[in-house]
């Protein structure tokens, strides 16, 4: 990794010394600082008056039990979470992950890179995000229904249109945020369309929601690629998951002529040399809810199966790789194999799936990245079209969606590529990425005084 500049080490050793047992939120302030020395050495005044450590501190941590009974009448209990992390430029936005694997840490790392990643979209939007430990898979939609009441009863008075709107994550789609939104109407007893997002359109949903993120992230590696002359077309591809993210990347990227190989999901990773068949990828997740091993038992010959304790999906050869599943799941390791086999070119799907020691072997072998918080960003960038909506009763075509998704991500990418070279990186997108959604911010909360 990349030494952090001597002014800026005694703030991460606060950030370390007091959130102990938080790795992952040390290892996304620690990124987000490396590329802060370039900054304050042309701007020394962002060094005052605590600035660097209030945007490292969240406004509000919320955490509380979550009771709740499953079929057999038992009762289950479940912590909830939510890190109101900065509001300098609006409500607070990030969606809800319902895992085993949630805890304070993993919350607070997401709302540290959601208030930068909302802030390059441009849009007025702070930064947020929820949780609980909750496991979804196995569960009857009685439970699940169960469990989200129970959460939004405690959750509900901590939430609004115009202080924090959730939406989804791992583990919460349509299904749980329904069931979310409904709880906290009947609560309140307002119809608030705009306090939830990624709404089904039966009651305020926007076009194109499901599909933004995978999309948007295939519009800034395209833009990406366009910058050394080339793009997806005949590229082969590997895409880690298979959720929504990993799914409508896939959709995507075979729209500019790029050859999928390979996906996975927990269990393993198939590999389909004859290019994987998204319209038998999209019955076996969405609708049958099956593991991916039965894409390789259905689609027959060409495509194979290897279980995640037998191998890696980044041991698959490519062109791009497309990280779109969890936190740390390409590691140093895997970026040398995936440097070894040729790749061009990474876009992060998922929020920070790429380790320190990955991030730094593809930016040493001049390999392009480019990192979720600008990458993925257009998932939260619909969310807030899907608020503009809300708010003037009003309903936009997946077409005229796509299309203000398609210029948003566009912005993104030029905005951290031009960031870059201002700050003398050419090319380093996370450097880009982070000096640009810091100094939004920065400058938001050095006019509104000491909050």
């Amino acid at each position: 990794m990349n030494s952090i500049d001597e002014k800026l080490q005694p703030i991460l050793a606060e950030v370390v010394r007091r959130n102990a047992g938080e790795p992952e939120f040390h290892q996304a302030v620690h990124e987000v600082l490396e590329s802060l020395g370039r900054v304050v050495a042309k701007h020394p005044h962002y060094l005052d008056h605590a600035l660097i450590e209030r945007i490292c501190e969240p406004e509000r941590q919320i955490i509380f039990r979550i009771p709740w009974v499953d079929d057999k009448g038992q009762v289950q209990i479940n912590r909830g979470f939510r890190v109101q992390f900065n509001s300098a430029l609006g409500p607070y936005k990030g969606g809800m992950r319902f895992h085993p694997s949630v805890n304070v840490g993993i919350i607070k790392f997401l709302g540290f890179e959601q208030t930068f990643k909302n802030a390059l979209t441009g849009m007025p939007i702070g930064g947020g995000k929820g949780g609980s430990d909750f496991d979804p898979k196995g569960r009857s939609d009685a439970e699940i229904m169960r469990f989200c009441q129970s959460l939004m009863t405690e959750l509900h008075r901590h939430l609004g249109e115009q202080t924090d709107v959730p939406a989804g994550d791992i583990g919460v789609g349509g299904r749980e945020i329904g069931y979310m939104f409904g709880q906290y109407k009947r609560l309140n007893n307002r119809f608030e369309a705009g306090v939830f997002t990624g709404k089904a359109l039966a009651y305020g949903g926007s076009r194109a929601r499901t599909e933004a993120t995978g999309y948007g992230n295939t519009y800034f590696v395209q833009a990406m690629l366009e910058t050394k002359g080339t793009s997806f077309d005949g590229k082969k591809v590997v895409v880690s998951g298979s959720g929504n993210v990993a799914i409508y990347t896939i959709e995507k990227v075979q729209s500019y002529g790029g050859k999928i190989i390979a996906c996975s999901d927990s269990s393993g990773y198939v590999v389909d040399e004859n290019e994987i068949d998204l319209d038998l990828l999209k019955d076996i997740k969405n609708v049958r809810r099956e593991r991916i091993s039965e894409y390789a038992r259905r689609r027959g010959q060409g495509a194979h199966f290897i279980a995640a304790d037998k191998g890696s999906i980044w041991d698959v050869p490519c062109d791009v790789a497309m990280p779109s599943a969890t936190q740390n799941e390409l590691s140093g390791k895997d970026a040398a194999t995936l440097i070894r086999n040729g790749v061009i070119a990474v876009g992060e799907g998922a929020n920070m799936p790429s380790t320190p020691e990955a991030i730094k072997a593809f930016q040493d072998a001049g390999v392009m990245f480019a990192p979720g918080k600008a990458a993925n960003a257009g998932g939260v960038a619909t969310s807030a079209l899907e608020m503009q909506q809300n708010a003037s009763r009003d309903s936009w075509t997946f077409d005229q969606t796509e299309a203000r998704l398609a210029t948003i991500m566009r912005g993104i990418h030029d905005s951290c590529y031009q960031t870059a070279e201002e700050y003398g990186a050419p090319g380093n997108y996370v450097l880009g990425a982070n000096v640009a959604g810091f100094v939004r911010v920065a400058e938001a909360m050095r006019m509104l005084g000491v909050i």
